[in-house]
């Protein structure tokens, strides 16, 4: 496992589990931790707060041996709201404290609930505050108006959308960038492209296993999600071998600069996730 230094010089293992739409994860949790993970990512709105920590609980690992991140419930309504959302998580998860603790979306009382972020922070109740899905303009604006700059900023990245200025933007300001959705919509859509295949069997490895490495060489932190033991296992293999810097240039040609999910920064987006509960 590789780790990257966030700007208050936490170690982060660069790369973890999406719990989102996972299953049984109180008995695969544990086999995952087995394998090497050890950031696990969930989310009050993945509604699956309490598998996880039923997950932690029964494996054999020391919790300071793990990363866990949660974020904050969409619907949390400012300062207040975000501190009762935050003590809500870490209840069902049963633990004492988070290591990362993100806003889930950039709309309603953002800077509230940044406030009261920062307090968590400062009380140490969580070892590290970020957001998740945050274009650069918003990054900066609360940059400049908070006390404490985010140390991760959580958004879509993926062949089809790369990013690559918004990653940038967060490395040159020293904003750790994480992808949430390594694989896009489908990873069999990706399987199937002749390039990615090519780059695949000239290293003997799966498609999956370059779209992370392409992420490792981008300095991204990425959590691919499955529910799949195999899958989890091919996953956290690729920490020996490397793209070449033509590799690197061919997989940037497949950007479309288009998300396949929702985009943010619309009318449409911004109205379709401020109603989400």
């Amino acid at each position: 496992m590789q780790n990257v230094i966030l700007n208050n010089q936490l170690s982060m293992p660069q790369l973890g589990l999406g719990t989102m739409n996972v299953k049984n994860l109180p008995q695969l949790l544990p086999q995952a931790i087995d394998l090497g993970y050890r950031l696990i990512d969930t989310a009050a709105n993945y509604d699956n707060e309490i598998e996880v920590g039923q997950g932690i609980k029964n494996s054999d690992i020391d919790r300071k041996d793990l990363f866990i991140t949660s974020k904050l419930k969409i619907q949390s309504d400012g300062y207040l709201g975000t501190l009762k959302a935050f003590n809500d998580s870490l209840e069902k998860l049963d633990l004492d404290y988070l290591d990362l603790y993100l806003i889930h979306q950039p709309y309603g009382d953002v800077f509230g609930e940044w406030r009261a972020l920062e307090k968590l922070y400062r009380d140490g109740k969580v070892k590290a505050i970020g957001v998740s899905n945050f274009a650069p303009f918003q990054l900066i604006d609360l940059t400049m108006h908070s006390t404490i700059k985010p140390m991760i900023d959580q958004i879509e990245i993926h062949p089809f959308f790369q990013e690559i200025p918004e990653s940038n933007y967060a490395l040159q300001n020293d904003i750790q960038p994480q992808s949430w959705a390594p694989f896009g919509e489908s990873i069999q859509i990706l399987s199937k492209l002749p390039t990615l295949k090519a780059i695949a069997d000239n290293h003997q490895r799966t498609v999956p296993q370059v779209i992370l490495r392409w992420l490792i060489q981008r300095n991204i932190v990425t959590i691919p999600s499955s529910s799949n033991l195999n899958h989890l296992e091919e996953n956290f293999n690729i920490f020996d071998f490397y793209l070449t810097n033509q590799e690197m240039d061919t997989i940037k040609q497949l950007d479309t600069k288009k998300s396949t999910f929702i985009d943010h920064l619309t009318a449409d987006g911004a109205e379709f996730l401020s109603k989400v509960n």
